[in-house]
């Protein structure tokens, strides 16, 4: 199960915390994101996107940025205008958008991402490993 530390201030929502490294971890975090989203204001206009966001990035820390015994971070915050979602994991790897072949069941999901965000992004963490971040605007 993931634990969260979940914070409220004025406009400003967020929720954070750990994914074990294993097939529930898109689950657990759609879940957090949907609690998140349910305690804020209109927090449903970001929740098709989000959701889908959410599985995607930590769909590809699971594949590309986790081994067994390494647990996945998420930080998740919402204002008025952004719901910004952070994924966090060990590997060093650039994440790169890459086109998949027709045939290919996988190898979209930056692509997706690129669809999906206003913008996003990544960087190197100083304990090593990296943060994926996306911001998403709400859907009209």
């Amino acid at each position: 199960m993931s634990e969260t530390l979940n914070r409220s201030t004025g406009n400003l929502a967020a929720v954070e915390g750990w994914l074990p490294c294993g097939g529930r971890a898109p689950l657990l975090a759609r879940r957090a994101l949907r609690e998140l989203l349910g305690r804020v204001d209109g927090g449903g206009r970001f929740i098709e996107d989000g959701e889908l966001l959410v599985s995607e990035l930590v769909t590809n820390a699971l594949e590309h940025g986790t081994q067994a015994g390494q647990r996945i971070r998420y930080v998740f915050r919402v204002d008025r205008e952004f719901l910004h979602v952070a994924v966090e994991d060990e590997s060093e790897a650039k994440p790169v958008p890459c086109q998949a072949d027709g045939d290919q069941e996988s190898g979209r999901g930056l692509l997706l991402v690129e669809v999906l965000a206003v913008e996003w992004g990544f960087e190197s963490r100083k304990a090593g490993g990296k943060r994926v971040w996306a911001k998403v605007g709400c859907v009209s």
